[in-house]
């Protein structure tokens, strides 16, 4: 990678991110859904644990329940993941350049880069895809159609709170994982992570970082998930006007205990995430480069004077 410039780093990591985000998404899409409908409000009077979420959900709609709005992630995580990891490269490039910025920052700086640019194409993915898990009718096109009918800024509802959530998030996973990476490439002397030493790696950096941010991922799934639907509702709409009301009327409903609703399948679901799709963009992210590398040595061999 010495001999890559910045671009072609940046384009690489897209390359194997857009793969590893679609692979992980909806290999993991089963367990965000759970999640969603333990943190939509009313959630503690309708499932009285995780199971009980899982069984009530066979029950409705059978294996096809859990995959609701599996085509919107499809199209958004392979988009939004290329992005993060597209400029999260970009980032660690730019940043090692620059000799007076501290080695330690570059992996939590490149991470709060990745978010800041990726979240504006992950938020109207998610917004779609948790309303559909939530039990909204229709595909998720007609979803989509719903809330642009109403107004075009409500595909970015939550997207304060999602920026709240995804940047010590990204910062939190993506500097662990680079942390860890380090620690074991220096004891292995190698170039490159092993599968196995992926999954590991990834696995902690997920959970790490779920344990720490699910009060943030609550309160953004609060905002995403309300619908107003009638005048009557106006009450329930002003709950959840901002971060600041959603924080204080979970706080006066729920207590502390409130910010933690689906914790638990939150953690398993990031740490099998973080572990997939580390793991996955590891992989990508090589055989793209050893593919590149080859070309590029085809290429300049084929121009190279006889």
């Amino acid at each position: 990678m010495k001999n890559l410039s910045v671009l072609e780093r940046a384009l690489i990591g897209a390359g194997g991110g857009g793969i590893a985000g679609a692979f992980t998404y909806v290999c993991l899409h089963p367990l965000d859904t759970i999640k969603t409908k333990l943190q939509t409000k009313g959630a503690s009077q309708i499932y009285s644990s995780t199971l009980d979420a899982i069984v009530k959900t066979f029950q409705e709609k059978g294996i096809v329940g859990f995959y609701s709005g599996v085509s919107v992630v499809i199209v958004g995580s392979t988009t939004s993941s290329a992005v993060y990891f597209g400029t999260c490269e970009f980032g660690k490039s730019i940043l090692s350049k620059l000799e007076k910025f501290p080695s330690v920052l570059i992996p939590p700086t490149a991470g709060a880069m990745g978010n800041i640019v990726s979240s504006a194409i992950m938020v109207p993915k998610e917004l779609i895809t948790q309303r559909m898990q939530a039990g909204a009718k229709g595909r998720s096109f007609e979803v989509l159609l719903k809330i642009l009918e109403k107004d075009i800024l409500g595909l970015y509802a939550g997207y304060s709170a999602t920026l709240l959530r995804n940047l010590p998030a990204g910062v939190l996973s993506y500097s662990s994982f680079e942390y860890l990476k380090a620690a074991v490439l220096s004891r292995t002397k190698k170039s490159h992570l092993e599968p196995i030493e992926s999954v590991c790696c990834g696995a902690l950096a997920g959970a790490i970082s779920a344990s720490i941010t699910t009060p943030l991922d609550v309160v953004k799934t609060r905002l995403m998930t309300q619908v107003n639907k009638e005048v009557v509702d106006k009450v329930a709409a002003a709950m959840y006007s901002g971060v600041s009301a959603t924080v204080n009327q979970i706080l006066k409903e729920e207590g502390w205990v409130g910010f933690t609703r689906g914790i638990g399948p939150r953690v398993v679901h990031s740490a099998c995430f973080s572990a997939l799709g580390y793991f996955a963009f590891e992989t990508a992210r090589l055989a793209i480069l050893h593919q590149y590398l080859k070309h590029k040595e085809l290429r300049e061999m084929d121009v190279a004077p006889v």
